[in-house]
């Protein structure tokens, strides 16, 4: 085993953090031809600095190095050996990735999650696609279908990812499974519709394939990513109209919940947040706080407070006074910490805990087509845009950076509103038209 090199300035949290910020990393040579180096991060408008970053820099021979980043430091928190590292750790690390020989697609896809977990992004809905469609070794290295997993990124050709992207297309939609168990599929449908989200779920693994690539790429691990760059996604395939309940069927449906889901669907309906970000709220994150309002007055303003979503950003979704008394019910005489939404016997709810019951739901109350949690979000935005919510509004409330998902998915429902908008409110100058007695109606 080699030997773990010891360094004042890089061993310790404490000593990194006398470091100061600066665009090269700080290099430490390991062994000949390898440096391991800490790149201490700036702090991006007043906010402090997160974690800094291991990276290797191996030498290639003509005067060139190559140079990558390989996991987050154990600056904040404890080293987990996977996607936080210590000093020893990393310097394992670097050893192991430069006896693995060329990079391939798997290693590209473990160093991307690598990077998303250190960026503190979500990452259980990109693994499962990735397992099962890019590299099933992935986690687990007895499966016996490689795909891409094993394959060298150098050695990629834009006519193996084509034929790779065109059979996802072609594939049965898969089933839940349990462990260990034979993958089940579901029955092949025909027509447009269902050739349509077919390849629309494979342009949605295509894109997963593509960040971790040009994540490998920019961290100088590939030497062209025009092999995946002429790749080009299905056409046409976005996704339908989402399908949203009327008032009447929202009624209906949570009525026919069981009582024990009853909130989840009630508290999504208020707020139209995702379901992995409500069944991470505490008690805490339902406040009333008191705000100005544009008329000068202030008023009491109650919101839920929503600290990790999909997207990274955090936000306030804004109550109506219904949802406020549902919050304010749901979350009395209880302490902070605790979280806001959970089994009747105190245990969190897992991530996929909510579709045996929709199922059901949707079954009692006779709402046909069945739909799934996510419906719940539609259906909160659809109802705000048509009662006259902006578009930006609307947007911000959902977690969106922009409103262009919003313009994809619901703009059609606000043509009639926006002119109600627009002539009620739109400023008004005092012109008059002045009287032309040349010109007569007809």
């Amino acid at each position: 085993m080699a030997r773990t090199i010891r360094d004042s300035l890089l061993q310790s949290r404490e000593a990194r953090g006398r470091l100061k910020p600066q665009g090269k990393p700080y290099y430490r040579l390991i062994e000949e031809g390898l440096h391991l180096g800490y790149r201490k991060p700036r702090g991006r408008r007043g906010k402090p600095a997160g974690a800094g970053a291991w990276v290797v820099r191996r030498y290639i021979g003509d005067e060139k190095y190559e140079t990558h980043t390989i996991a987050e430091a154990d600056d904040f928190s404890d080293a987990n050996g996977t996607s936080i590292l210590s000093f020893a750790q990393a310097q394992q690390r670097a050893r192991e990735q430069v006896k693995a020989g060329p990079l391939t697609v798997q290693a590209a896809i473990e160093d991307y999650f690598a990077f998303l977990e250190a960026e503190g992004k979500p990452t259980t809905d990109t693994k499962a696609r990735a397992k099962a469609f890019i590299c099933p070794r992935l986690f687990d290295n007895e499966a016996k279908d490689p795909k891409l997993g094993d394959e060298k990124v150098d050695e990629l050709t834009p006519d193996r990812l084509r034929r790779w992207h065109a059979e996802l297309a072609k594939a049965a939609p898969r089933l839940r499974t349990r462990p260990g168990e034979k993958q089940k599929h579901r029955d092949m449908a025909d027509g447009d519709d269902a050739r349509r989200q077919r390849r629309s779920s494979a342009n949605r693994v295509l894109t997963i394939l593509k960040a971790a690539l040009n994540r490998a790429w920019h961290d100088d691990k590939v030497a062209s990513p025009a092999a995946w760059q002429k790749v080009k996604p299905f056409k046409a395939v976005d996704a339908a109209r989402p399908h949203y309940l009327t008032v009447a069927e929202a009624r209906r449906l949570v009525n026919a919940t069981d009582p024990e889901y009853r909130p989840l669907v009630q508290a999504a309906l208020q707020t139209g947040a995702r379901y992995g970000e409500l069944i991470r709220l505490t008690v805490a994150d339902f406040r009333v706080v008191e705000q100005k309002r544009s008329s000068g007055a202030r008023a009491s303003v109650a919101m839920v407070h929503i600290g990790k979503s999909k997207s990274g950003n955090k936000r306030d979704i804004i109550l109506t006074e219904e949802g406020a008394a549902f919050f304010k019910q749901l979350t009395a005489g209880r302490a902070g910490h605790e979280l806001m939404l959970r089994h009747s016997n105190g245990a969190p709810f897992g991530t996929a805990h909510q579709i045996r019951p929709m199922t059901e739901a949707c079954d009692r109350a006779k709402i046909s087509p069945p739909i799934s949690f996510h419906s719940l979000r539609h259906t909160w935005a659809s109802h705000a845009v048509m009662n006259g919510v902006p578009l930006m509004i609307v947007a911000r409330s959902l977690g969106h950076a922009d409103t262009r998902m919003c313009e994809k998915h619901y703009a059609h429902l606000a043509p009639s509103y926006i002119a109600d908008v627009i002539q009620e409110s739109a400023p008004r100058f005092g012109f008059k038209p002045e009287p032309d007695r040349k010109v007569v109606p007809l």
